[in-house]
């Protein structure tokens, strides 16, 4: 899990390392940025794959740069599909650029957008009036998005085309946020806490999201809790460019993935569920893609208790290591609990456990409104949770990326939602030092920790 940020209209690397610092706890590992004349980048890193390597922002020769959260459980396939590019890393992230390179600057009869004239506001956002036409900008980029698998968010800036692209995977596991300030500046996000650290922005609770969010305990589209800052919709495609006023401009709108459900008449459970079943074992086995430690956060119920049951052949199938269990409850009273400890038990899985302290939800309710910044309450349950597995993984050094019980069955609201392993302790980035240099004078680059 890490934390992206990006600005179209400016390009002052010293907001967006602010904004990226104000996400440290996604990403401990170092916080880096890139700009230019109308576009900063910045990335709060959590190292999972290619450890030594795939630091962002990520440049290619192609003039793109990029900032992605979230994996492509596909890249090696694509690697050996795009055997032609020049490789930098080893890591997932790069088959972006290279997948995006390909359907463009290799691709002659494909013209640059033309940069909109005119534009206005509707809502929040600047858009241009074809912003939602078949033909927009952002349809063009439809096919090769289309070739990843995985779960991301993700902005990439095309220098010589003058286009910022925003992306959120099929069902919006990763978040993507953006807003825009009074002066036109295209501000985005992992999280809406970034945005305090421009001066523009100003934070303001939208009370008709607040009270949709508390009827229905869920978000009903993209809006999020604070006025004026919204989430790219899940499957969707966004292309923006700065106008002749240079007002950053949503020019296009697509989307790459549409979700059909079809029950079937007939259910065969001698034919079907073996199918089902691999299908479920080789989805686990996808997010097992890690050069670090992985774990499962065990409830004890069906759906965890799966994924664990199944961990032995998923990671046989794969070659990785098999993941350990970590199971947290009020006491070890607690059915599931206990039903946790006899899942791993009977599995001979190595299990962690922990119980809440009596104050545990006083101590850590002022907190909700910093961590848990859509209503997600299961923050004041998982924060114990995962403060007791970061300091396990700063001693044994090891990370946590993201890995759900689910399957990656992931609500939009939240990634916190299921069975995630993010730090919200930061206490690796508390301690900063920073060693700048670059010969190219438009590329500004920062590791901390």
């Amino acid at each position: 899990m890490c934390g992206i940020t990006a600005i179209l209209g400016d390009g002052d690397t010293s907001l967006t390392r602010e904004m990226a610092d104000l996400l440290s706890h996604r990403g401990p590992d170092g916080i880096r940025v890139w700009g230019d004349e109308v576009c900063s980048l910045g990335h709060s890193r959590l190292s999972i794959v290619d450890l030594l390597g795939s630091d962002q922002p990520m440049g290619s020769e192609h003039g793109c740069w990029l900032v992605q959260n979230g994996e492509i459980y596909n890249f090696r396939s694509l690697r050996k599909k795009y055997s032609g590019y020049n490789w930098r890393t080893k890591g997932d992230g790069e088959v972006i650029l290279a997948a995006h390179g390909s359907a463009f600057h290799l691709n002659s009869s494909i013209s640059s957008p033309a940069g909109p004239s005119r534009s206005s506001l509707s809502g929040y956002l600047r858009r241009t009036s074809r912003a939602s036409d078949p033909s927009n900008p952002a349809t063009a980029h439809v096919e090769w998005v289309s070739q990843l698998d995985g779960i991301w968010g993700f902005a990439l800036w095309d220098s010589k085309r003058q286009e910022l692209i925003l992306c959120r995977d099929p069902l919006g596991v990763k978040p993507l946020l953006r807003t825009l300030t009074p002066s036109g500046e295209l501000l985005v996000a992992s999280e809406v806490k970034a945005f305090r650290a421009h001066p523009d922005y100003v934070s303001k609770i939208d009370e008709n999201a607040m009270l949709a969010r508390l009827a229905f305990e869920y978000p009903l589209d993209e809006t999020t809790l604070f006025e004026g800052v919204s989430q790219v919709a899940p499957a969707t495609i966004e292309t923006w460019s700065l106008d002749s006023e240079g007002r950053a401009t949503l020019t296009g709108v697509a989307t790459y993935s549409t979700e059909i459900i079809v029950p079937g008449d007939t259910w065969n459970p001698e034919l079907d569920a073996p199918a089902l079943l691999e299908s479920l074992c080789s989805s686990i086995g996808d997010r097992l893609m890690s050069d670090v430690p992985l774990g499962i956060i065990l409830s004890g119920g069906l759906d965890s208790s799966m994924v664990a049951g199944l961990a032995h052949k998923a990671s046989a199938q794969t070659g990785q290591p098999v993941p350990e269990c970590w199971t947290v409850a009020e006491d070890e009273d607690n059915p599931d609990f206990r039903a946790a400890e006899a899942v791993c038990s009977a599995l001979d899985l190595e299990h962690h456990t922990s119980t809440l302290e009596d104050d545990c939800f006083w101590r850590t309710l002022p907190s909700l409104s910093w961590h848990g910044e859509d209503l997600d309450i299961s923050v004041l349950f998982f924060q114990p949770l995962f403060e007791k597995m970061s300091s396990s993984s700063e001693s044994s050094g090891c990370s946590f990326p993201d890995f759900t019980s689910s399957v990656s069955l992931g609500s939009s609201s939240s990634e916190s939602s299921g069975c995630l392993f993010p730090d919200f302790t930061s206490s690796s980035s508390k301690i900063s030092s920073s060693d700048s240099s670059s010969s190219d004078s438009s590329l500004e680059l920062e590791n901390i920790g």
